[in-house]
């Protein structure tokens, strides 16, 4: 799923990247997050900031063109990718939202509001998770396209420090949904500060074109730094309770073909 034009799907999209680097996908299927920023990203805010007046495509017919590239790419990657994604359906649902507060010319409050629901839904979503079978840090982390799994619970129950971990994995979500409250808060903070004139108006596309170009620093670098430190913390207590160093920790899997002679 592409960027999205929306501050909650570029914090998103990071990891729905990280949850794809399984070794066994083919080249067609590999996350391509330079052509996701192009398309979902930087074409968008140019057609808001620069084709919005009157004289140009108008600001309803800009706001229909700049969405139509983050919603059909999201889709194609839906598509090609044949695995339903709930990151990807939030996305598609966060543009048409958005496509729906402009075009109707809704009350500026409801953009700030949906900008800050979405990553606070998930953020919620990964703490409720805990409650369940099937946590989703497990899936958004601790899965194995990223980590050697199998290796790791093997060690684990051999030294008898499971339940440690399980301690550990349990803070490590409770960090991973504080990452999803910041960006729910900033996003709420960037979309009254930059976005004030009338929605529908040319005004309107143009702030949310520079909105959506300034969350890119203000929000998703931020927050994949803070994405990366709590993959080092599980990495550093995975590291402590089994002793396996960080190759055979992140080992990637040989896929069949290349071990076949």
């Amino acid at each position: 799923m592409g960027f999205l034009l929306t501050r909650p799907l570029i914090f998103i999209k990071l990891f729905f990247i990280m949850n794809q680097t399984d070794t066994n996908q083919s080249p067609k299927n590999k996350p391509q997050p330079m052509i996701d920023l192009l398309i979902s990203v930087f074409i968008p805010s140019i057609i808001l900031m620069k084709f919005s007046d009157a004289s140009d495509l108008g600001a309803e017919n800009a706001l229909l063109v700049a969405l139509a590239f983050p919603f059909f790419w999201g889709l194609f990657e839906l598509i090609r990718h044949k695995k339903f994604n709930l990151i990807a359906l939030f996305g598609i649902v966060s543009v048409l939202l958005t496509g729906g507060i402009g075009l109707l010319e809704l009350d500026l409050k409801w953009l700030a509001i949906k900008e800050a629901a979405i990553p606070l839904a998930i953020g919620l979503a990964v703490l409720g998770s805990t409650f369940t079978r099937y946590p989703l840090v497990k899936s958004l982390l601790y899965n194995p396209n990223i980590m050697d799994v199998e290796t790791i619970q093997k060690t684990l129950d051999e030294r008898g420090n499971r339940k440690i971990f399980e301690t550990r994995l349990l803070i490590t979500t409770y960090l991973l949904s504080s990452t999803f409250l910041f960006s729910s808060v900033m996003n709420y903070v960037i979309a009254k500060w930059i976005v004030t004139s009338p929605t529908g108006s040319s005004a309107f596309n143009e702030e949310l074109g520079r909105m959506t170009l300034l969350s890119y620093p203000m929000i998703a670098i931020p927050s994949m730094v803070m994405m990366f430190g709590i993959l080092f913390y599980l990495w550093r207590n995975i590291q402590k309770l089994t002793g396996l160093t960080m190759e055979q920790i992140l080992m990637a899997k040989v896929p069949d073909k290349i071990k076949q002679p």
